[in-house]
């Protein structure tokens, strides 16, 4: 803005500022000249320092130099770091830098490897990291990534969170809505911010007598189950984000207010609640890159590989919902990158490629920049804007990829041609190499492909053929009434007003009466019309429904009870209670393929589990409560207490083997007697 700047060179060892020099790495400084630094030097620190009364202080630290500066960071116009060095490796410098207060997002941060004890007294030199210098670097690392993830769970939990509940009490909107968005975040804030992170900090405090982070770790072992909920509800909790940002401009206000602010580093509510997510990943990469460095006969080794087992463990249950939100991620991107105009923040929504491109005019065959980003269902087809910040492209067009064809063409004054035709629009298009090209028709053909092959196989994809061939052929085994509690299409809940059961025709499932609401000619009915589902509608009579076309993906949730008990370490019924809620019976299933979950169902045929429990972590009592049916036992973590309630005392003991072994990370096995996997026992209910 014309404002006069000044640079000021520091070196290390000097009295003064001076020009750099190629012995000694600098740290150079671009400031407004309102600015006004100290600079005091010893030969053991430096420091610069501004009065006290100008605003947030920083520190820098180069080369075990200490740099502290208070100022606010409107004035400061930018700073450069430069290392100017004959022969420093790559891993022999060590720089931290740091701008926020606490509950702030770090601004900047940027770190090097290296201290001020390695260098060498002559040439500048510096020598290799000692192995005690590694492991303090990736504590060190804990504690910085820590720091900087509870900066933002303060941000969801006492930002957004707490402003959308508060408007949320003004009835604009319903606070279910906002709690139901944000699951267990203020749970896993106060973890971190109040027990895992002061644990951290203390512990770097005091690392040359305590050099040690793995018996930490193990604290954060029984919160997992925290996390697994949170994962749980990541899909759902979109979902209603945008429901809700769509339907009510006060609750679109109150985010996009927040969004615009410094703390929030320009980035959107969804890359924000992608955090938590991510973090227990970032956990094992830390502590494997830990164990590698740790000596075998160190004394934090046994609790260090205690704490990665479970922690991978954790991060392998949630493996599927990371890999939905690196591409959600993308997917956010891109759609900030279109204006926010595209709805393609789908989770059924994958990126295959995206690039530049040069479009042919049909009429005057000149070339034009265009961009393509390829979906698995579409091809969005847009014009690049110049624009630094905000938009980056406009939609021109969007080509399905359900009857699209891609060929090459050949043109003597444009070469790497080739088309893509759709439904909607044909295009010419011209890359910018052979190789480019090739790339390009290699991503659209097999895109294609697969699309083509979901269609031809959709049918074996709700039954076998057998059953498919004899659909509508026979009269199917009706599933009785009683052996579910949801619709086995949609899943919603019966109730006996609004979602009555009725029974597909063809299949004999139980369905409500929106999944049921189509007919088709069955054979073994003489050809007459009647009630069937939507699946069997799909296929007797071809018709092939645009949400299967685009391959919609089940949830955490949706896995058939039937089909989980068939191949499992331990079914059957238990009454269930949770805090002070009523007891009710439910069929319980540890599936054989997730041996450390508990699933809850409402019966057994039921193709949605209520909800899940994992196992790992909690506290199995036995003890009956004086409120209690003589045989229950209960399962605890934190505030979180889930009882059950078994038919006989042999029951109890069977379920509680089994239970015991997973809540500490071992994976049960099946009883060699296969009848006594399935408990099909109904509970009684006295006292229940």
């Amino acid at each position: 803005n014309g404002s006069h700047v000044s640079w000021d060179t520091l070196q290390p060892h000097s009295t003064s500022p001076h020009p750099p020099c190629s012995s000694h790495p600098p740290l150079v400084l671009f400031l407004h000249s309102s600015y006004d630094p100290h600079i005091h030097t010893s030969p053991a620190s430096t420091h610069i320092a501004a009065p006290q009364d100008r605003g947030r202080l920083f520190n820098t630290s180069f080369n075990g130099i200490t740099f502290t500066q208070t100022t606010h960071l409107s004035r400061l116009l930018c700073i450069f770091l430069f290392l100017f060095t004959n022969s420093v490796s790559r891993k022999s410098n060590f720089l931290e830098f740091s701008d926020s207060k606490e509950g702030d997002l770090p601004l900047l941060s940027l770190s090097l490897s290296c201290s001020q004890s390695h260098r060498q007294s002559e040439g500048g030199r510096f020598s290799e990291e000692t192995n005690e210098q590694k492991l303090f670097k990736i504590a060190n690392e804990l504690l910085q990534t820590e720091k900087a993830y509870v900066a933002r769970l303060n941000l969801l939990d006492k930002v957004f969170y707490a402003k959308l509940i508060e408007e949320a009490r003004k009835d604009t909107f319903t606070m279910d809505v906002v709690k139901n968005i944000f699951s267990n975040i203020s749970s896993i804030h106060t973890f971190h911010s109040q027990f895992l992170l002061p644990d951290l900090e203390k512990r770097m405090g005091e690392w040359t007598s305590t050099p040690r982070i793995g018996d930490i770790l193990q604290k954060l072992t029984p919160f997992l189950k925290m996390y697994a909920e949170y994962v749980r509800n990541f899909d759902h909790a979109m979902d209603l984000l945008k429901q809700w940002t769509d339907r009510s401009p006060p609750f679109k206000a109150i985010i996009l207010e927040i969004q615009s602010q410094e703390a929030c580093g320009s980035l959107s509510l969804q890359h924000h609640m992608l955090e938590p997510v991510q973090r227990v990943p970032r956990y094992e990469m830390l502590l494997k890159d830990y164990l590698k460095k740790l000596p075998q006969d160190h004394i934090d080794r046994r609790d260090a590989e205690k704490s990665l087992e479970i922690i991978a463990m954790a991060a392998t249950h949630s493996n599927t919902a990371i890999r939905k939100t690196e591409n959600l991620k993308k997917l956010l991107e891109i759609y900030e990158m279109l204006g926010e105009e595209e709805d393609i923040v789908n989770p059924s929504n994958e990126l295959i490629k995206e690039g530049h491109i040069l479009k042919l005019a049909a009429r005057n065959t000149s070339a034009m920049d265009r961009y393509l980003f390829l979906f698995n269902n579409m091809l969005l087809y847009c014009v690049p804007k110049f624009s630094l910040v905000g938009q980056k492209f406009t939609v021109r067009t969007r080509i399905g990829i359900e009857g699209m064809k891609v060929m090459e063409t050949y043109n003597e004054d444009y070469p790497h041609t080739f088309q893509v035709s759709g439904k909607e629009r044909t295009l010419e298009l011209q890359a910018s190499s052979e190789q480019d090209k090739e790339s390009w028709i290699k991503a659209f053909q097999e895109t294609i492909h697969i699309s083509l092959q979901k269609n031809e196989t959709f049918k074996s994809a709700f039954k076998d053929v057998e059953e498919i061939s004899e659909l509508g052929k026979r009269a199917p085994r009706w599933i009785r009434d009683n052996e579910v509690t949801m619709c086995m299409k949609c899943k919603e809940s019966f109730n006996a007003i609004t979602r009555r059961r009725h029974h597909c025709r063809a299949c004999g499932y139980v369905v409500c009466w929106k999944c049921s609401d189509y007919k088709a000619t069955l054979e073994y009915e003489g050809n007459k019309m009647n009630k069937v589902c939507k699946d069997c509608f799909c296929i007797l009579t071809g018709h092939i429904d645009s949400e299967e076309r685009e391959g919609k993906k089940k949830g955490i949730l949706e896995i058939e009870a039937a089909q989980f008990s068939g191949n499992s370490i331990m079914c059957g019924f238990l009454q269930y209670c949770e805090k002070n809620k009523p007891w009710q019976k439910v069929w319980c299933v540890i599936p054989q393929k997730e041996a450390l979950v508990l699933y809850l169902y409402g019966a057994p045929q039921d193709v949605k589990a209520q909800s899940t429990i994992p196992l790992l972590g909690y506290l199995v009592e036995d003890s009956p409560r004086p409120t209690d049916p003589p045989v229950s036992f209960r399962l605890s973590q934190s505030k979180s207490v889930h009882s059950f309630a078994a038919e006989s005392e042999e029951l109890k003991q069977r379920w509680l083997k089994v239970i015991r072994m997973a809540v500490t990370g071992e994976v049960p096995k099946p009883p060699e007697d296969n009848h006594s996997t399935e408990i099909t026992q109904e509970p009684s209910s006295n006292g229940v």
